[in-house]
């Protein structure tokens, strides 16, 4: 595919707790965004969102990016990294600031945004983002989406704050730099998420996104098109695969393959005929177990991670705002039975959610898995200025000839 001048290459970098992911996208002005390449390894360095392992993980970025960069024939210099874990933490923040012609600018949006910035946080945090959700102004024009070029004196924001840890940032940040790249933005991953899956009707009547993970469940809150509360719980699907691990006697490994192929987050749903063949540990043959046991081990796992998600809602006060239910996404929404569970338990519309607005890789388009990571290339085409990936050699090479053979056919 040739790659025009007027196209920029994105790098979405997704660090999971499970596994890493490239992800390249190429962009033009007012086309839709293409995934090109991706690439993805095991990650072995990361427990719940934190770095807890810094040379295993630059092994892992290392290996994602180099099967990206082999799939889209290009250079990766700088990538969208998306950061996630319970250290992180959100408040919403009012800004005021004067209009100083008269007519609300661009700056005016930049210095609300600053004054609502200000606030006091503790010395170990550091501000993620710092999004817009709705501007106000002269104090009597409320709910305003873009007030560039309306006439007032007095511009005031209300500001959903995101903060984490300083280290937990760092620390990414440096994994990433030994691999001999720049980063561009540390993203949320929920804040990614919801980049990719939720619809702008859904955002305006009210809904909560929620992704499972390995190691953590992000959970973002939207009312009236605007994020209102963001968190992260620290229980997900490591804990599900650890669950069945010890209930069968069998590795880690194994009891992750067992999970994918035939657990059943309702017990209803699996009958009792069903059964399983079980590796045990050592040289011990393997055993059959009932399906049912194993889809009420998780049921039982999955039922705590959704009680959690609903005293996080009613915690955040936006329980019976949200309308249009929720959306489910990340690895651990995929299980047969969680879409049923989550209805029953939560009493609102649930449906998964898959990436939206993008075109490309089939594995990439309608997988919930890697919703974050086309998040994280929606959000980097949406900033202003994106870096561009250079051209391999053997592009660059190819389009040299090309020039030279326009050069002689001109002279």
């Amino acid at each position: 595919m040739n790659r025009k001048g007027d196209k920029s290459l994105i790098v979405a970098l997704d660090i999971g707790t499970s596994k890493i992911t490239a992800m390249v996208g190429e962009y033009a002005h007012g086309q839709e965004l293409e995934v090109i390449g991706i690439g993805s390894h095991e990650s072995r360095g990361m427990k719940r969102g934190v770095v807890v392992d810094i040379e295993s993980t630059v092994q892992s970025i290392k290996h994602a990016i180099e099967e990206a960069e082999l799939m889209a024939g290009c250079e990766i210099r700088s990538v969208y990294a998306s950061i996630s874990g319970s250290h992180t933490q959100c408040r919403n923040s009012p800004g005021i600031v004067p209009v100083a012609s008269g007519e609300v600018t661009y700056q005016d949006l930049d210095n609300v945004l600053q004054a609502a910035k200000a606030v006091a946080i503790p010395s170990d945090q550091k501000i993620l983002h710092a999004i817009p959700q709705e501007y106000i102004v002269d104090n009597s024009q409320e709910g305003i989406r873009n007030p560039v070029g309306m006439s007032g004196v007095r511009l005031e924001v209300r500001a959903h704050i995101i903060t984490g840890a300083l280290s937990a940032a760092a620390n990414i940040s440096k994994c990433i730099n030994r691999c001999g790249l720049q980063v561009d933005e540390l993203i949320l991953s929920s804040v990614a998420s919801s980049t990719a899956v939720l619809t702008p009707d859904e955002k305006e009547l009210g809904v909560v996104l929620v992704d499972i993970g390995a190691g953590t469940t992000d959970i973002a809150v939207f009312v009236q098109g605007s994020i209102r509360h963001t968190a992260s719980l620290p229980i997900a699907g490591d804990q599900v695969t650890n669950d069945i691990a010890h209930l069968l006697r069998t590795p880690t490994p194994e009891a992750e393959q067992i999970k994918v192929r035939y657990a059943c987050a309702l017990a209803q749903l699996a009958t009792a005929e069903e059964s399983i063949q079980v590796p045990s540990v050592g040289d011990r043959p393997p055993r059959r177990l009932a399906r049912q046991a194993l889809a009420e081990a998780v049921q039982n796992r999955y039922e705590e991670i959704f009680e959690m998600v609903q005293a996080e809602l009613r915690r955040s006060g936006f329980e019976e705002l949200v309308r249009a239910g929720l959306v489910l996404t990340g690895g651990s929404s995929r299980m047969e039975g969680v879409v049923e569970l989550a209805e029953e338990m939560l009493h609102m519309p649930v449906r998964v959610g898959i990436p939206q607005n993008i075109k490309g890789l089939g594995e990439v388009v309608g997988n919930p898995v890697h919703a974050t990571g086309v998040g994280l290339l929606l959000w980097g085409s949406a900033s202003e200025n994106p870096r561009r990936a250079s051209l391999s050699s053997s592009k660059a090479g190819s389009l040299f000839s090309k020039l030279r053979t326009w050069y002689r056919g001109e002279f």
